[in-house]
């Protein structure tokens, strides 16, 4: 019996060589893990990284409002006021609902479509404590009059965002002023 524990092993001064690898593996991915958490927990407390998610979603919503704005089916009038209105907030939002019906009609008479595709928008500001932001959208957009002909006309908008509970709206837009002054 003694025979065969000598044989396997037992009772050796020095340690496995798998032991010895199993736990300098180990500590190699114990340091790993502490650098990443590391890494990770400067990421999510990093001020730059919330303002410019904040910049990219107030950017997102002014170019799918403003996109919005300026598309409009007459067969599909309601689909698209509504859309219009859940877009907008404040004075903005108020103009659009109270001149609905007067908007619909003339739309109806003029049987026209129009479709709006963004081609670049910025923030120009972002205020994120304030909820306020403003963007400036190009966009290219193309109406359809009753006869079939179409006609397509790029433009700048500008657009002031406000968020409300937790999204951002339009409360502002106007067409951007373009090109320089004349130096006659």
């Amino acid at each position: 019996m003694k025979r065969a524990v000598r044989l396997l092993g037992v009772g050796r001064s020095r340690p496995l060589p798998a032991l010895a690898l199993a736990l300098a593996l180990t500590l190699v991915a114990g340091g790993f893990a502490a650098w990443a958490g590391q890494d990770w927990y400067r990421a999510a407390h990093d001020e730059q990284a919330a303002y410019a998610a904040q910049r990219d979603a107030a950017l997102s919503a002014g170019e799918q409002a403003v996109q919005n704005l300026n598309t409009l089916d007459h067969r599909e009038l309601k689909r698209g006021l509504d859309l219009w209105e859940s877009s907008t907030t404040g004075e903005l939002h108020e103009q659009l609902a109270s001149g609905r019906e007067e908007f619909t009609a003339q739309m109806k008479e003029a049987k026209t479509v129009s479709t709006a595709r963004v081609l670049s928008g910025a923030v120009t500001e972002l205020d994120g404590r304030a909820g306020r932001a403003r963007v400036l959208v190009a966009l290219r957009v193309t109406v359809e009059a009753a006869d079939g002909a179409k006609s397509d006309k790029d433009s700048r908008m500008l657009g002031e965002l406000t968020r409300t509970d937790g999204r951002w709206k339009l409360s502002a837009l106007g067409q951007a002023p373009v090109g320089g002054t004349s130096t006659g």
